[in-house]
């Protein structure tokens, strides 16, 4: 049972507020994410009045915006984000990019001088309406503060709408836009007080609740264990990742098909419920035989496309039909291939194949390839003693506990994470912004994974903890345990595996660009713990053991170029072992 409503009636804007925030618990949101400011003041000091929730206080709004980034994604419910009128919301463009792209439920409230103030060049005064385009599901300007109950069911109303907007048919960010006329401090009007009073403010907010999720309904395909058919997962967060696993061993299960996932995806972490799965696809698919061999005669992809370059390729120059799953409306196929999207849930798949024979020839040469590949890289990987970036996120693997949430950052840590995660039931739970793919927010959205929740760790380059260093400033909010792990090649080494690294000239400044910063310095001026990692015994003893509390970085400093070479070798000789082998026969 909801407490009785936390209205604030001391004059027309706190009231104003107030109802707003109000409405927005009881639509089910718990947090927000709110930087300083004065017009905004209305909004934050309701927010920090409302009981049911927790209101954050964080500086940079870029660094606030991916930190409620973050939190939406642990929660899977909306986060409000709060600031001031002019530039301060322009700072929240990037994470709201991201939360289009991946389906993150964001509610941002942009407060704004009243209308007589606008386009007369007023102080911290901009164009605020429709700010962020079409990049949000909906937008709105509330009308200014008015003291009478039909505009307030009116700002009810929006809210709830807003609200439900975040997270349905599908997760995305919404705008309000708030303005509003002075005074902004809550001084006391007794005409206000008077008029509240005479509101039975517990029927006024009755009826919300939190919005339901829609089940999208439909008919399963006609799908075939009887064809050389491959269910590709690609990056995934879905809210509870065991059923989700569950229902994909199930669907693979009845067709007999082999499971490509994606390091992004849960499904390496619960190993063991799926029957038929792939982890080293990148590898094998390199040899242009084999490709050649396993060349699929129908995909079913669930979820988004793989992070792999060649497992994309070979999947565009396959010409086999797609079947993409997605609940979404807009176009989720790049490769704009043979593809049908399917607007059914997950379940509804499964539940609508028949079961198949168990056996598939097909799925048999996909095992021994995997096994093959697999073995090669766990030896080469485990023999491995000098700091080589691939075996940090391979060693993550088999050391976290149980459950650990992981937040990997975009550029090679995710491309590390997908070569060489090897399958387990360790249950870890990867997170990322792979909506857009940038490296912006990558610290303030790990902080935001990880408050409040079990010690989380953040495995991340040097230049993607740089662009968001400012993140460290929420360091005294936070409430929770992050481990960084700090790949420290001095650069952008996504870099050197492209075709531009062959050229010189201008390369090393203008796309390596490395930085010689001080990461322990860093580190030391907000608070947080630095250790230097100097092998990797002394790192699997720290990653065993996260601690309770605070922000700590552990520093792995890397050769970028060696790196470099020493992918592409291990690759090489991995994608020859299978071939080399003979594989099976179809």
């Amino acid at each position: 049972m909801m407490a009785s409503p936390n209205v604030d009636p001391r004059n027309l804007n706190t009231l104003w507020c107030s109802v707003a925030l109000e409405t927005l618990v009881r639509c089910g949101v718990r947090q927000a994410v709110v930087s300083p400011g004065s017009r905004s003041g209305p909004l934050a000091v309701a927010a920090a009045r409302q009981a049911g929730l927790e209101a954050i206080p964080v500086l940079d709004e870029r660094s606030a915006a991916f930190f409620a980034l973050g939190l939406a994604r642990q929660q899977l419910r909306p986060v409000v984000l709060i600031c001031t009128s002019g530039t301060a919301g322009a700072n929240y463009f990037p994470a709201i990019i991201e939360a289009r792209e991946s389906g993150v439920p964001l509610l941002v409230i942009t407060a704004d001088r009243p209308p007589e103030l606008r386009a007369c060049a007023a102080g911290q005064t901009i164009d605020q309406q429709k700010l962020y385009g079409d990049f949000v599901q909906f937008h709105h300007e509330l009308a200014l503060p008015e003291m009478t109950e039909a505009a307030l069911r009116y700002l009810r109303q929006t809210l709830a709408h807003a609200c439900a907007r975040t997270s349905t048919p599908y997760g995305g960010p919404v705008h309000i836009n708030a303005p509003f006329r002075d005074p902004l401090a809550p001084l006391a009007n007794p005409a206000v007080e008077r008029f509240a009073q005479d509101i039975d403010w517990n029927h006024f907010f009755a009826h919300l609740a939190p919005a339901g999720a829609v089940e999208p309904v439909g008919r399963a395909p006609a799908l075939s264990a009887d064809v050389h058919g491959a269910i590709i997962l690609g990056p995934a967060q879905p809210r509870d990742p065991e059923s989700f696993v569950a229902t994909v061993g199930e669907i693979a299960r009845k067709l007999g098909w082999p499971v490509l996932a994606d390091g992004l995806n849960p499904a390496r972490n619960y190993a063991s419920r799926i029957p038929h799965l792939v982890t080293t696809y990148d590898a094998i698919l390199r040899a242009g035989g084999i490709a050649d061999r396993l060349k699929p005669e129908v995909v079913l992809c669930l979820g988004g496309w793989p992070t792999s370059k060649v497992l994309r390729g070979w999947l565009e120059t396959s010409g086999a039909p797609v079947w993409l799953l997605s609940t979404r409306p807009d176009n989720r196929d790049p490769l704009h291939g043979n593809t049908r999207q399917l607007g059914i849930s997950l379940r509804t798949l499964a539940a609508g194949l028949p079961e198949g024979s168990g056996y598939n020839g097909y799925e048999e040469m996909w095992r021994s390839y995997e096994d093959t590949a697999r073995r090669m890289f766990d030896q080469r990987l485990d023999a491995e003693s000098r700091m080589f970036e691939p075996k940090a996120a391979w060693l993550l693997a088999r050391h976290l506990a149980v459950g650990t949430p992981l937040f990997i950052a975009s550029s090679m840590p995710v491309r590390d994470v997908e070569y060489v995660w090897p399958p387990g039931d360790r249950q870890i739970r990867p997170f990322f912004n792979r909506g857009a793919n940038g490296i912006d927010g990558t610290l303030s959205t790990a902080l935001g994974v990880a408050h409040g929740g079990p010690p989380a760790v953040l495995l991340t380059g040097d230049l993607a903890l740089l662009h968001d260093s400012n993140g460290f400033l929420i360091r005294p909010k936070f409430r929770g345990s992050l481990t960084i792990v700090l790949i420290n090649n001095q650069g952008g080494g996504i870099f050197n595996h492209l075709p531009v690294a062959d050229y010189g000239g201008p390369f090393e400044e203008f796309f390596a660009t490395p930085q010689a910063a001080d990461f322990a310095s860093l580190a030391a001026a907000h608070g947080a713990e630095h250790i230097m990692i100097h092998d990797w015994s002394q790192y699997i003893g720290l990653i065993t053991a996260l601690p309770a509390a605070g922000i700590r970085v552990l520093e792995v400093q890397t050769d970028r170029q060696q790196d470099a070479a020493a992918r592409k070798q291990l690759f090489a000789d991995i994608a020859a072992g299978p071939a080399n082998s003979g594989g099976p026969t179809d």
